[in-house]
């Protein structure tokens, strides 16, 4: 379960850095959040 805590603070440094090369991947990133939070929120049910 620590893996699991550990993912957050690493995709967030990725894909701060990502947006600072690229800002148009600010879209695609957000969406891709979107869609992992609702399906796992969805599968918990």
């Amino acid at each position: 379960m620590t893996y699991v805590a550990q993912i957050g603070p690493v995709a967030a440094l990725i894909a701060g850095i990502l947006i600072l090369i690229m800002p148009r991947l600010l879209n695609y990133i957000v969406a891709i959040y979107l869609i992992i939070v609702g399906v796992s929120g969805l599968m918990r049910f």
